[in-house]
């Protein structure tokens, strides 16, 4: 596929998964705030939500002043035509694309680190996910610093990015991929083991968290398999990675988006009756305990120790 058929369809493609980022977003909004107080509101995931549209956002209009500069302004004067335009790593265009991508994927895996923290309350577990998430900032301003580099470059962008810029981009990919996997695994590990340990305690009619582990797993899913035929294609040279590639920010949106929305509709299941019945069992399992620390082996109460004739006060 010619390189300016590539890039025109990517703008397209761009433009559709947008879109759908958009509707996910919306839908993400009212999730966070639907029936919800000011002040039980999750302020820090719907900034994250605003950021990651804002992003996603700049990708896209950067994508299209790309395209606008490559087949319209500057196609009679460029030399070598639109081809050559598009094929130049020292775009400035370029370089915005690509630094809204890396801070959207920084952005991205930095809160699946976090949420991983939050449910294993341990910094040891986020160790080697931290570390790989700095390997991803690295690469990836790495790859767009090389790419400015880039001085001999002709209408062939894979030609162009021989040596240092594809080392980059490969480390970069590799990077982000292990980063999400393991942070994505490790999250939906805990979670799954913490619904093994409370759910005979829970009973049949507890809320569940497995749809929660689910969408996490799905999420990760298809931000791992994007990325994987991106790195193919772009290991391939060949130009349809620029399809791919163009479409990874709205996936990225969308796949976050995903998991909120699971999350706000696990938490709305949770009906009034439901917690009723729970609270319910807990403080009946509460009055238990708390009768058999105070009552003999043959049902006689047992009063203060060193003062048999007066009952002790009991506090919880």
């Amino acid at each position: 596929m010619p390189l300016d058929t590539a890039c025109l369809l990517a703008v397209i493609l761009e433009g559709i998964v947008y879109g759908f980022s958009i509707l996910m977003f919306m839908g993400t909004i009212w999730s966070l705030t639907y029936k919800q107080r000011m002040q039980d509101i999750n302020r820090p995931m719907l900034a994250v939500a605003i950021l990651l549209l804002i992003l996603s956002t700049g990708h896209i209009v950067a994508n299209v002043i790309r395209m606008e500069d490559g087949l319209v302004k500057y196609r009679g004067t460029y030399p070598g035509g639109p081809v050559a335009y598009l094929a130049d790593p020292t775009q400035k265009t370029l370089a915005i694309m690509h630094v809204f991508y890396v801070l959207q994927t920084l952005l991205a895996d930095g809160v699946v680190i976090y949420r991983c923290y939050v449910v294993s309350q341990s910094v040891w577990v986020i160790i080697i996910p931290s570390l790989l998430w700095c390997s991803v900032a690295v690469t990836g301003f790495g790859a767009v610093y090389s790419y400015l580099q880039v001085a001999n470059y002709s209408g062939d962008l894979f030609a162009n990015l021989l040596g240092w810029p594809a080392k980059w981009v490969t480390a970069f990919f590799a990077s982000t991929m292990a980063t999400n996997g393991l942070s994505s695994g490790l999250l939906a590990y805990r979670i799954w083991m913490v619904e093994r340990k409370v759910s005979t305690a829970r009973g049949p009619n507890g809320n569940s968290m497995m749809p929660i582990v689910r969408v996490l797993v799905d999420a990760a899913i298809l931000y791992t398999v994007v990325l994987v035929i991106t790195l193919i294609l772009f290991l391939c040279s060949n130009n349809v990675e620029e399809l791919a590639l163009e479409m990874i920010p709205s996936i990225i949106s969308i796949a976050f988006y995903m998991v909120l929305i699971r999350i706000a509709i696990n938490r709305q299941n949770r009906t009034p009756s439901t917690n009723e019945t729970e609270l319910s069992t807990f403080h009946q399992s509460r009055m238990q305990v708390d009768i058999s620390k105070y009552t003999r082996n043959d049902g006689t109460p047992v009063y203060g120790i060193g003062n048999e004739d007066q009952p002790s006060t009991l506090k919880e």
